[in-house]
């Protein structure tokens, strides 16, 4: 069942992290992610959550997340990004069946 990542990316270092962005999507696209969401538009509609850059992609599961996560290829972008912003990741899996209440 497909699997969500949702980062909130406060950016300290521009020039540092555009390295980042720049080796993101390949790694991404290896481990069968794509982006959902990028760089938009956010409405903070309750809570004093004020998230700077939201980046959401969605993985075939759990596992490849963890499998990409993990990998060496983004362990070396993961330093970049440590270096050059202020992150914070989640991971969450979908529903295995629709449901019409929480």
């Amino acid at each position: 069942m497909p699997a969500f990542l949702i980062a909130d990316i406060d950016v300290k270092d521009p020039d540092t992290y555009n390295a980042y962005r720049a080796g993101s999507p390949d790694v991404v696209n290896k481990f069968g992610g794509r982006y959902v969401a990028l760089g938009g538009e956010v409405k903070v509609l309750e809570g004093d959550w004020q998230p700077r850059r939201t980046i959401i992609l969605e993985f075939p599961d759990m596992a490849a997340i963890d499998a990409w996560y993990g990998s060496p290829e983004y362990q070396e972008l993961q330093k970049i990004r440590l270096k050059s912003a202020d992150s914070r990741l989640v991971a969450m899996e979908t529903l295995s069946e629709p449901r019409d209440r929480p």
